[in-house]
């Protein structure tokens, strides 16, 4: 069943070969506000008391390059491999996985399915990992719900919704999300995880629905983002 949710910035080419962010404004304050005491975050490794028993719903990056079907690249899978295992070996009840796919633009689209990134998944985690064909909506919550032994799980794209990102695209027009679709997108995405943990440090600057809507106590970064938290942390403390 699919929810009734509506469905940024962009990365470019400088003219020295380098890249540049284009953010929007809500981007841009929200990357200035992390931007603070980065390596002093919580990380994974300093909450493993707080795992055991604990459904995880962990926002990671699969937005893989895929030709025809598979995928040809699947480093950023491969990068978040530690801190699922971690997850894991720690007793967790469940790691529920939830990631964003190219740019359907809020609108459901076969073409930028996650459901292709399942064999990979479950090959470098060394286990079955279940697919749901939504994000959100009463199927989904339903099966996170019932999630236990260490079950792992992967979401529909996360940017089928306009919620996720805030706007989206319908018949060529720009579209937002209302107020209202947002925070219930956000409600329901909470609903799949007792701790939330973040490990796609690609999306980490962006204020979407995924990066700044989940509403539990225990947050804590990935090993991914860990490592690269400190890494600017470092720069940002010793210009």
């Amino acid at each position: 069943m699919r929810s009734g949710f509506g469905r940024s910035s962009s990365i470019m080419m400088a003219a020295d070969g380098g890249f540049e962010v284009k953010d929007s404004k809500e981007d841009k304050e929200f990357r200035e506000k992390e931007s603070m005491n980065l390596s002093k975050k919580l990380a994974i490794d300093d909450i493993p008391n707080k795992i055991k028993d604990q459904r995880v719903l962990m926002r990671v990056d699969f937005n893989v390059p895929m030709k025809d079907g598979e995928i040809t690249d699947p480093k950023r899978i491969v990068s978040t491999i530690p801190s699922i295992k971690y997850l894991l070996d720690n007793g967790a009840k469940s790691v529920v996985l939830m990631s964003h796919l190219g740019r359907p633009d809020g609108e459901k689209n076969d073409k930028f399915s996650l459901k292709p990134v399942v064999g990979k998944v479950s090959e470098l985690v060394g286990k079955d990992v279940t697919f749901v064909d939504d994000c959100v909506g009463e199927d989904a919550m339903k099966v996170t719900a019932a999630a236990k032994d260490g079950q792992v799980i992967l979401l529909e794209n996360l940017r089928f919704y306009a919620a996720e990102e805030g706007k989206g695209v319908v018949n060529g027009e720009k579209v937002k999300a209302t107020k209202e679709e947002v925070a219930e997108f956000r409600e329901q995405l909470t609903s799949h995880g007792d701790i939330y943990v973040n490990d796609a440090f690609g999306t980490a600057h962006r204020a979407h629905s995924s990066m700044v809507g989940v509403d539990v106590e225990t947050k804590a970064s990935g090993f991914l983002l860990k490592k690269e938290l400190e890494y600017f942390g470092k720069v940002l403390d010793n210009p």
